[in-house]
């Protein structure tokens, strides 16, 4: 088994992938977790690299958002796309990745990706309401890579 799969349990990542549709019920923002053994770049610099890669940028309203986290580097970092910086405030990110690492600084890794994504579902709906005719344009599944 590798890292990346022993890093949360099968039950783990159903309670997020839970977690992404359950806040996908609140907004048309299209929500994806990615995890990876480590990066040499800044998790910024990488999160943006994977986005591009999982096509986070072709969405019909620009409001991709990738939860990124590299697990042996310790690094982790939440980007959306234009969409979406256009309209949330400027600490948005930051409220969000904070409430995040709160957990992750109790091991409580599936928790800290629970909450996030419940959060940035919250906030999102009033910038991107669900639609009746919404289509989930994204998977729901964690990546790996």
């Amino acid at each position: 088994m590798s890292k990346i799969e022993a890093f949360l349990s099968a039950e783990q990542e159903q309670f997020i992938v839970d977690a992404i549709k359950l806040a996908e019920k609140n907004t048309s923002g299209e929500i994806r977790v990615h995890i990876e053994n480590k990066t040499e770049k800044p998790p910024i610099e990488r999160a943006k690299e994977v986005f591009q890669i999982l096509k986070m940028d072709q969405t019909h309203l620009k409001n991709g958002i990738l939860f990124y986290l590299a697990t042996e580097s310790k690094q982790f970092a939440i980007i959306g796309d234009e969409g979406i910086h256009k309209l949330v405030p400027n600490n948005f990110w930051e409220i969000v990745k904070n409430k995040v690492l709160t957990f992750f600084a109790e091991k409580k890794y599936a928790k800290g990706l629970e909450q996030g994504i419940i959060e940035v579902g919250n906030q999102l709906k009033a910038y991107f309401p669900y639609e009746k005719d919404d289509v989930n344009e994204l998977p729901d599944e964690i990546s790996k890579g």
